[in-house]
């Protein structure tokens, strides 16, 4: 028979059993060394151009309004050997001048196709339908690199009749996967030097001192040493093969990344506020209300008596009334999880723009531990 002692120690005995098993199922979270840093020189280069979208269904630019497009099909046609009357005016609905953009990514050769953007320019209603003539997508140095052309898929649809309109999503912008063909490479720096440079996405001594420990570790002491806050300088093989394959275990290095600071983003536009795990709460007393002005104007007309002459004259009334609701001073108290600051903010009922003003508030007062960044 068994004792309550033995039931005890049986069920820590599983407790411990499940406690193992649990850690053996979820891992620690690590991030990648490719996800928190760049190879210095390996970067997309932007590419934009300008061009002509043809085949449009009267939804074109207005000529009279966007000379622009009438010129640049002037020239087209002139390289075609078509040559028109001076003082001749186009009255074209079914074309477009737009803006073409895409990123060359590195290491990209000719040849290669690309995705590209394409957005109108003028005052055209729709490019739905619309095709994309030969457009050369120009560098930061004024070279060619890739020759666009393409039917254009436009996520959206419009109507209108009688004055009315009807639009679902954004018509005057589409984009052609596969669109463009590379025409040049853009050598990069990879090969060059013994060495190469590892450049952090964000700023930490921490995370660049693991860095360099996780890199010395795999292939050698004295390998990996870091600069500074972002910058990781490493000694690379000097044959290209080996050098690919030497990056390529370094991109899947894990890394056990340390806290972040504490930061709280605020969107002032949007009212959006975002904050990482890191930011606590010291106690303080929060006391917030809100003050509305609302002003409403009535229309006075006064009339003028019989066969005095006098005209009829339309004044305003106007009346403006101020209220302000009282705000109730709440104590919030301390939290070092973020779940607590979440729960402590809540409990003062404030709207996302209220908090605008209140976090700022607070971190004047030294009751907020984050760094407040405003986009």
């Amino acid at each position: 028979m068994q004792t309550p002692t033995d039931k005890l120690l049986r069920f820590s005995i599983a407790v411990a059993l499940f406690a193992a098993s649990a850690a053996l199922w979820w891992p620690a979270q690590a991030a990648r060394l490719k996800e928190v840093a760049n190879v210095q020189g390996v970067r997309s280069n932007p590419l934009t151009g300008y061009g002509l979208v043809v085949g449009l269904d009267g939804t074109g630019d207005q000529t009279t309004q966007a000379p622009f497009t009438g010129q640049s099909v002037n020239a087209m046609l002139q390289q075609f050997g078509i040559t028109l009357p001076p003082g001749a005016s186009m009255q074209l609905k079914n074309v477009a001048a737009v803006m073409v953009t895409a990123q060359l990514p590195p290491f990209a050769q000719p040849g290669q196709p690309l995705d590209i953007n394409v957005s109108s320019l003028g005052n055209a209603k729709s490019l739905r339908g619309g095709t994309l003539i030969t457009t050369p997508l120009r560098g930061a140095d004024g070279q060619v690199y890739a020759l666009a052309q393409g039917n254009l898929i436009v996520g959206g649809a419009g109507a209108s009749a009688g004055g009315s309109k009807v639009q679902i999503n954004h018509l005057s912008a589409g984009r052609i996967p596969a669109g463009a063909t590379v025409e040049r490479a853009v050598p990069t720096p990879l090969q060059d030097g013994e060495f190469i440079q590892l450049d952090l996405n964000s700023a930490d001594y921490n995370t660049a001192r693991d860095v360099a420990g996780a890199i010395n570790r795999a292939k050698g002491a004295g390998i990996a040493q870091a600069q500074d806050g972002r910058v990781v300088r490493v000694k690379v093989p000097k044959d290209p093969g080996e050098r690919v394959a030497f990056l390529a275990d370094l991109e899947n290095l894990s890394l056990d990344l340390a806290s972040p600071a504490a930061r709280i983003v605020i969107n002032a536009r949007t009212g959006s506020v975002v904050m990482n795990q890191a930011v606590t709460l010291a106690a303080c007393a929060v006391a917030h209300g809100n003050l509305s002005v609302t002003i409403s104007s009535t229309p006075v007309i006064s009339q003028p008596g019989p066969l005095s002459q006098g005209q009829t004259v339309v004044t305003e009334k106007t009346d403006i009334s101020i209220k302000q609701e009282p705000g109730a001073l709440i104590q919030l108290p301390a939290g070092a999880k973020l779940a607590d600051v979440v729960k402590a903010l809540n409990a003062m009922g404030a709207t996302p723009q209220d908090l605008l003003a209140i976090l700022q508030a607070m971190k004047v007062a030294g009751a907020l531990n984050a760094e407040l960044e405003v986009i």
